[in-house]
């Protein structure tokens, strides 16, 4: 701290009155963050024992203060004993910001402002001071190439896919890595990568906003940073406004580069994977491996992001293995009780009255439909004959949906799986719309020939998904299974 006190005095003049630490905007990097202060003047002190980062992050500074970018400004610098000072931006992240400006998933005008410009700035970073960007200051690599990836893909199996105890076929899923790494890599890569490109490194002051933390910054893809951006677990933004920005985005950057906007697409969503993936590893990390509960509660953020994508993004190579393991974490009730009661309600809103009770039945079309002793109505109804039939296999007609053979079966029919995303999908969205309105009953039900099978199967799969839901109370009632049982 001594040294910090000292860098102040040289600038400013003066001696320092007060020291105020900052841990709050410490995140996982490992600095020590202070603020130093006397009367009117106050600047940021840092301390850290990574000489090429702080190297990275200085020169960085100088070279976008240089292009007229909104960085901070270095006041002096001790690099003998890893300390550096600079510019005081203020107390409020984008991420504060935001927060402070939303109820659930509407958003106020001033925020999506803010992510607008933020969204323009990137160009300018990527293209226009990445141009002549000294890269030799990048740490630990110059460009974000195949063995970035694998560290961070590495990174999701090994301390977050492990820890969590998500089985996966470690060749199998190093092939589906193979295939996700061969699509990256296609995408033009001669951009400057800031790497961390997030709410919370992003300062708001006044109504500009000010950049922070690209030390980890190389020569990279144009997609990966609006993704990190638009898909930062805890802002929670809605698909609507990533949407937006993505084309926001898109607009500014063709100010800079010629852009194929459908090739952009192409690679963007593979893209999104991989930042989630190296932020899962991240909160596996700090959290299971350093014991630091409070990066685990971003899991579930993460989780919705992976949820939609499965539902709602098709890449253009198959990875049958990753998209298992994708929805043996959504299915996890270990990995969705991560996040404090707090927390989860951010994410999936309690009814004001009441949990929702949601009443799953299983039946035949050959008999009477379930009815809603509720006096709601409604309800989804689903026909379950368009996947594939294990009653027609002599090894199963004496089991139903509930044991495991045929649980195993149906697990492996694609258009089994697909019908139980999509399905998924629907009920996840009444729920929450019930959950926001007051509602207290919701009844699906899930329809088969026999009803013995495929019905009781996808009830049951349901209802495993939605008691992982907060504020979820699941009934669940197979009709043909309780008359056999008679």
């Amino acid at each position: 701290m001594d040294v910090l006190k000292h860098l102040f005095e040289q600038h400013f003049g003066r001696p320092v009155e007060r020291v105020l630490p900052l841990q709050g905007q410490l995140g996982g990097s490992g600095r020590t963050i202070l603020r130093l202060s006397s009367r009117d003047l106050s600047a940021v002190g840092i301390l850290h024992s990574v000489p090429e980062e702080n190297r990275a992050f200085l020169g960085f500074s100088r070279h976008f203060r240089g292009h007229g970018l909104p960085v901070p400004e270095i006041y002096a610098e001790d690099l003998s004993h890893g300390a550096y000072l600079e510019q005081d931006l203020g107390e409020t992240t984008l991420f504060e910001f935001l927060s402070n400006n939303r109820d659930g998933g509407n958003i106020a005008l001033p925020v999506v402002e803010a992510y607008r410009q933020v969204v323009e700035f990137l160009p300018r970073f990527q293209v226009e001071a990445g141009r002549d960007l000294n890269y030799k200051l990048c740490h630990p690599r110059a460009s974000f190439d195949r063995q970035s990836i694998a560290w961070d893909l590495n990174y999701f199996k090994y301390y977050f896919l492990q820890l969590a105890g998500i089985p996966f076929n470690e060749q199998a899923l190093e092939d589906d890595f193979g295939r996700l790494t061969k699509l990256l890599l296609a995408a033009p890569r001669d951009y400057f990568l800031y790497r961390d490109f997030q709410s919370r490194n992003v300062m708001w002051q006044g109504d500009k906003p000010f950049f922070l933390d690209y030390q980890g910054g190389r020569k990279g893809a144009l997609q990966y940073d609006v993704a990190s951006l638009l898909y930062d677990a805890k802002a929670d933004l809605p698909p609507e406004l990533r949407l937006e920005l993505v084309n926001h985005y898109l607009d500014a950057l063709a100010g800079f580069v010629q852009i194929d906007r459908e090739q952009f697409m192409q690679h963007y969503y593979a893209y999104v994977y991989v930042r989630i993936m190296q932020a899962l590893g991240a909160y596996g990390f700090r959290g299971f491996y350093e014991r630091k509960p409070h990066f685990l509660q971003s899991v579930p953020y993460a989780l919705k992001n992976l949820r939609w994508l499965l539902h709602n993004v098709s890449l253009p190579i198959a990875l049958p293995v990753l998209t298992e393991a994708f929805t043996s974490m959504l299915a996890s009730d270990k990995l969705q009780s991560l996040a404090s009661e707090t927390e989860l309600e951010k994410v999936q809103p309690a009814s004001d009255t009441g949990s929702l009770t949601v009443r799953i039945f299983s039946f035949s079309f050959h008999r009477k439909m379930p009815q809603d002793e509720t006096g709601n109505g409604g309800g989804f109804v689903f026909d379950g004959r368009s996947i594939p039939n294990p009653g027609r296999q002599e090894r199963f007609k004496e089991l139903t949906g509930k044991d495991a053979p045929v649980i195993e079966y149906l697990n492996q029919q694609e258009r089994a799986r697909q019908f139980l995303r999509n399905a998924i999908s629907l009920v996840d969205a009444s729920v929450s719309n019930y959950q926001d309105r007051g509602f207290q009953s919701l009844m699906v039900s899930f329809g088969c020939t026999g009803g013995q099978h495929r019905s009781v199967y996808l009830a049951e799969q349901v209802a495993k998904h939605l008691r992982a839901r907060n504020g979820v109370e699941v009934v669940v009632r197979h009709l043909e299974l309780e008359k056999m049982s008679k």
